[in-house]
């Protein structure tokens, strides 16, 4: 049965509340539906369910480090497919110049994070200063181009004819994880009017996933005025004030920046840990069913996970437990610090990912691995 109104039925050795007062020598796991969202079951174990001692097959947690990526294309819209289906295309792309064109995604709405770099961006809309850590939802059909001094790194997130939007806070009402007052769109400012020359320009557009190139013989971001509610919006992960409870840990999903029809995006930011002697402070052991997880790494240090740096990406697809390393397993009720000092991007994709050849090309193979025992 996985109604979410069905009963719940209680067997052998468990605790009353999940995530916290664990069996004696137990091991929690989590099996839930619909991501963090539908029915849900908590099992407890003799040993961890991530103690496997190898893999035969297809199926296994696989990681990869976007560090070793030392060439991109000229342009965002040439970046490889790194994990995508038909509604979720996941790219990283590097460069250590100015944009020379400008782009177009036809395909749908597409959302920028900026993990290295500083830099002028430049829309239909007007422009925006952006630096590191700084998501931007840009629009189908939205021209832009940036201009930098310093090398750039940027994840491109499309939403494959679909909408990015804003999560429902339901409960913890609408200012909750970030007041949509920290929201910003972008200006048509001084920098902005400097950069409408007559001069000839170049736009990349991408459409069914094809590239086509349109030429103008002068800029056409060339917009005197504008108004409505289709915009790019910028948000930093600096202004995300991440929902806690001091004694339950909380689900990834709790940590919702963006949705779209068949993914969410979570933003995990610093916070305290729990303060509960018997609550768990490292995530819990999960059975995610209907979901593939990405995971990009973006700064600090990654408590639950060992020998991952920022710049790399984990998957950890449905049909296998995903969970904390033996390493931060020891410190499930007595942490180290007093809080995570992590910032990183999470991808829930309801539809299975595909790892591109761009991917495997980067592939740590000894990821799966890492959870054996020494």
């Amino acid at each position: 049965m996985t109604q979410s109104n069905a009963p719940t039925w209680i067997e052998g050795e468990t605790s009353r509340q999940a995530h916290t007062d664990l069996p004696t020598g137990s091991y929690e796991r989590e099996l839930g539906r619909e991501g963090f969202y539908g029915p849900v079951s908590l099992m407890y174990h003799r040993h961890p369910p991530t103690g496997w001692s190898g893999f035969e097959g297809p199926l296994r947690p696989r990681a990869f480090d976007g560090v070793r990526i030392n060439h991109s294309p000229p342009s965002p819209m040439e970046a490889a497919v790194l994990f995508g289906n038909p509604a979720l295309r996941f790219r990283f792309w590097k460069s250590d110049r100015s944009m020379d064109h400008l782009v177009r995604n036809s395909d749908g709405d597409e959302l920028l994070f900026v993990h290295e770099g500083k830099l002028e961006w430049f829309c239909d809309y007007g422009h925006l200063t952006l630096v590191a850590g700084d998501y931007v939802v840009v629009p189908r059909g939205t021209l832009w181009r940036f201009e930098t001094g310093e090398p750039v790194a940027l994840l491109l997130i499309e939403a494959t004819n679909q909408a990015l939007r804003l999560p429902d806070r339901g409960l913890l009402g609408p200012t909750a994880l970030y007041d949509p007052a920290v929201l910003d769109h972008p200006r048509l400012d001084e920098a902005f009017r400097q950069q409408q020359t007559e001069d000839p320009w170049r736009v990349v557009v991408k459409k069914r996933h094809q590239l086509s190139r349109i030429h103008y013989p002068f800029n056409p971001l060339d917009a005197l005025g504008w108004h409505g509610t289709n915009a790019p919006i910028r948000l930093n992960w600096r202004d995300i004030r991440p929902v806690m409870s001091h004694r339950y840990h909380v689900p990834p999903s709790a940590h919702t920046t963006f949705v779209s029809d068949r993914f969410v995006i979570c933003t995990f930011v610093p916070r305290p840990f729990e303060t509960d002697p018997k609550a768990i402070k490292v995530p819990f052991f999960h059975s995610n069913e209907d979901y593939d997880e990405i995971i990009f790494y973006h700064a600090g240090e990654f408590f639950s996970r060992d020998n991952i740096h920022p710049g790399m990406m984990t998957v950890h697809p449905s049909g296998v437990t995903h969970g904390p390393h033996p390493k931060a397993l020891k410190n499930i009720f007595e942490p180290k610090a007093a809080g995570t000092n992590e910032v990183a991007v999470n991808v829930d994709a309801r539809d299975p990912l595909e790892v591109g050849e761009a991917a495997q090309a980067i592939e740590w193979p000894e990821y799966a691995d890492s959870w054996k025992k020494p």
